[in-house]
């Protein structure tokens, strides 16, 4: 929660190997939290053929909490690995392709590549080539 008067910059502190950055913004509920700042490592195998619940609101056992009704999963997949999500009713997915490639509900996406999905009732993910996705699950 980055709150007032909090600064930050992002850098590759390696001078010998490239860095690959992905900053996303997820806007609080309310106004006026306080600043707070959390990490958490995901392991490759909680992430492989799976979703593992990255960020989410306090309580939902996700690595990190979020002031925000937003779930956050990421997942590796690879050949015939493949991964559903349903959606409750009123919800909206956001998908983004953070390497490799991927089909989102039959539609292939590549490195970089985002869907906002709006009225489905699952999100499948499959045919992934090495490919390393991030779902939004969103109110």
């Amino acid at each position: 929660s980055a709150g007032r008067g909090v600064m930050h910059s992002e850098f590759n502190a390696s001078r010998e190997r490239d860095v690959h950055f992905l900053q996303i913004w997820i806007l609080p509920a309310a106004r006026g939290i306080a600043p707070s700042y959390e990490q958490a490592n995901v392991p490759a195998e909680a992430k492989r053929g799976r979703l593992a619940l990255i960020a989410g609101p306090e309580g939902s056992g996700a690595a990190v909490a979020i002031h925000q009704d937003a779930r956050l999963y990421a997942t590796l997949l690879d050949g015939e690995e493949r991964v559903r999500h349903d959606l409750a009713s009123g919800r909206r997915a956001y998908v983004h392709v953070a390497r490799g490639r991927v089909h989102v509900n039959g539609t292939p996406l590549g490195p970089g590549d985002a869907v906002r999905l709006e009225d489905e009732p699952a999100i499948v993910l499959d045919r992934g080539d090495a490919a390393e996705v991030l779902l939004f699950d969103l109110a």
